[in-house]
């Protein structure tokens, strides 16, 4: 069974950092994609940013700017979004989630699986 457990979330004050951690387990091939999510309330869910568990490469949604970084511990089947320079219209739940992947990218689209969720707050 595929779990995903997410942890980091918190409230931070305009400008600030915080660091997401995704704790994958339970899949057993070594060709996936962990991308972030988030959703806002009264908003469509969005892609901030995946990491391929092979190749390394990465990608983020338009939104980021330079401002989040996604890095991963194979080793420790955990995937990391360090987050810079949050404003308040980052605040959102972030899911983490999975999929297989051969390829050497990673897409924001078709994942299997999801965490729970942790909120992120961005305000003063």
């Amino acid at each position: 069974q595929v779990q995903l457990v997410e942890s980091g979330g918190g409230l931070v004050q305009p400008g600030g950092s915080l660091r997401l951690s995704c704790a994958a387990s339970g899949f057993s091939r070594d060709d996936y994609v962990i991308g972030w999510f988030r959703q806002a309330p009264g908003k469509e869910r969005e892609g901030v940013s995946c990491i391929n568990s092979r190749y390394g490469n990465t990608d983020y949604g338009g939104f980021v700017k330079g401002r989040f970084t996604i890095f991963r511990d194979n080793s420790k089947n955990t995937v990391w979004l360090q987050m810079n320079s949050l404003n308040p219209e980052d605040t959102a739940v972030y899911y983490c989630a999975l999929r297989p992947y051969l390829g050497s990218g990673c897409p924001f689209y078709a994942y299997n699986y999801w965490g729970q969720g942790t909120q992120v707050t961005v305000s003063s």
